[in-house]
């Protein structure tokens, strides 16, 4: 006789899901078991389109399965998985419609202790890559000092448009997308005094229209001033990540980048080495900024490393050109690492979405 439903649940409460470090049924995970003869179909609702343990976890249903119809004397066919996603939305604040963005599941800002070490990088390939892997995905250029998306995302020849008092993102390689770089002329200088500055980004991120979205990624400007303030009093953050460099000098940067966003209370999703070796035409990596040295901030720091990016003639000029997605149509090395990036980063997200840990911080001065 084949299984039944009950002793596929069963076998399924062996099954951990390898980020979670809990058991697939506890967690709500099993949405569905479908029987056909001796043929078994199951359901399995991530908290992350993009989870990096997708073929691990099927993987481990099928052996499950397989050896409790051993136990059972019973036999089994083929066990197919399918994978949904329900990226949760991270605190009350959102499931309760009080969010300015209550249709907006995560909110993640890319900071960076210092300017020059990739952090608009960082945040054009995250959200990209999120976005590949079959999520929603917004990208807010946070910066309003200094906006990069407009050349790194190619939108020079588009022209910003409105309804109502809400502005229309551009809908470009696969993402939601919105800069200040696209409302004012492009070669004024943006200066902005505390007040200002406050306002610019509070209305930038919250007059979008951004739809459903799984992830906004928010590429804040460098430094611990005014805009990420602003963003963890308006916004319920899922997270920070924080672009570094190898150098010591960037690490003691990128240090104080961390200490602001704990203070505030807002969740370090994880650290990204930027700029972390060099691969030569002859595909010898070369370590320039001494390699390592952000995945060893992390350790000290007790947060997680996400990964590292290399510097590659490739990912400079589909920068420049505002073309990102080639990133993954190019050098394997150069996809692979921004896959680990965007992989290790969903992750981070699921387990901060299980803990509970979002808080939307309020700020004092003393």
């Amino acid at each position: 006789m084949p299984l039944t439903s009950e002793q596929i649940h069963e076998a399924l409460q062996t099954v951990d899901d390898p980020e979670l470090n809990r058991d697939l049924v506890s967690l709500g995970m099993v949405k569905e078991v479908r029987l056909e003869g001796e043929d078994v179909s199951i359901v399995i609702e991530l908290t992350t389109p993009a989870c990096p343990a997708k073929s691990k976890i099927a993987a481990d249903i099928e052996q499950a399965v397989r050896t409790k119809a051993e136990k059972q004397n019973e036999r089994v066919g083929s066990v197919n998985v399918e994978f949904t996603a329900d990226v949760r939305k991270p605190n009350e604040k959102v499931r309760d419609g009080q969010s300015p963005l209550p249709n907006v599941k995560h909110i993640a800002a890319v900071g960076a202790g210092k300017g020059g070490v990739g952090k608009s990088t960082v945040a054009v390939n995250l959200a990209i890559g999120l976005a590949r892997q079959g999520a929603k995905v917004g990208l807010l250029d946070g910066d309003i000092y200094g906006p990069s998306l407009t050349a790194m995302l190619g939108l020079e020849q588009l022209q910003p448009n409105a309804v109502g008092d809400r502005i229309v993102p551009f809908e470009i390689h696969g993402v939601k997308a919105m800069t200040i770089g696209k409302l004012v002329e492009p070669d004024r200088a943006l200066i902005w005094r505390g007040p200002m500055a406050h306002g610019a980004f509070k209305q930038l991120a919250t007059q979008t229209d951004w739809g459903e979205l799984d992830y906004l990624i928010v590429d804040l400007p460098p430094g611990t001033g005014d805009v990420p303030l602003t963003l963890s009093q308006i916004l319920p953050l899922t997270g920070a990540v924080i672009a570094c460099t190898p150098q010591r000098v960037a690490q003691d940067d990128a240090r104080r980048a961390i200490r602001m966003f704990q203070q505030l209370g807002v969740e370090i999703l994880g650290i990204v080495e930027n700029m972390s070796y060099f691969i030569g035409d002859d595909g010898k990596e070369y370590d320039i900024f001494g390699r390592g040295g952000a995945q060893k901030l992390s350790e000290e720091m007790g947060v997680p490393f996400l990964g590292a990016i290399p510097i590659h003639m490739d990912l400079r000029e589909n920068c420049d050109t505002g073309n990102p997605l080639a990133n993954w149509e190019g050098n394997e090395t150069l996809a692979r690492e921004l896959d680990a990036v965007v992989q290790h980063f969903a992750a981070q997200v699921s387990v901060a979405a299980l803990s509970g840990k979002f808080v939307q911080p309020t700020i004092s001065i003393t």
